[in-house]
């Protein structure tokens, strides 16, 4: 019998299924934590956070969209983050007509500074990996990744069987 199967491994692979559980159910706290050190709300650090990992500039209709918010409501938010340095408004590279949405260096030295703490704990864990293990560990996240993204994407077509 090879070490992934038997009970043995049906448990490992059980743990995993609940760290996995573990590691959702904190993420929303450590967002929210993030927002506190920012001083700003949990919506806003979202909104920080697709403007600065979008594939294409962002304006505040799109924003808007990927929030699930009016875009009289995403007006006001950008406003906050304008006025509080976080945001900045800035031509759209290809329409003339549109602004697009850009974080400032100040956004990202603060979100930095705030992560600092976080990023040292799991840079540590992660410097305690072999090469192997770590491609392994790079994977499986990103697999957890794309899974958790296929979820979403379903659930935002509507529920199945109905």
């Amino acid at each position: 019998m090879s070490e992934g199967t038997g009970s043995r491994g049906a448990d490992v692979r059980r743990q995993i299924g609940l760290a996995m559980r573990d590691l959702l159910r904190v993420a929303p706290a450590v967002h929210s934590h993030l927002a506190a050190r920012l001083a700003i709300g949990p919506t806003d650090l979202t909104a920080l956070d697709l403007t600065t990992s979008s594939a294409t500039p962002l304006g505040v209709v799109e924003l808007a969209q990927r929030l699930g918010i009016r875009s009289a409501s995403a007006t006001v938010l950008v406003d906050r983050l304008v006025a509080s340095g976080h945001l900045q408004r800035s031509p759209h590279p290809s329409d003339r007509r549109r602004t697009s949405l850009t974080a400032t260096d100040t956004a990202h030295r603060d979100v930095r500074a705030a992560l600092e703490p976080l990023i040292v704990d799991i840079a540590a864990i992660t410097g305690e990996l072999d090469a192997r293990s770590a491609a392994v560990v790079l994977a499986f996240l990103r697999e957890m990744t794309a899974t958790l993204e296929d979820f979403v994407a379903d659930s935002e077509r509507g529920p199945r069987g109905c």
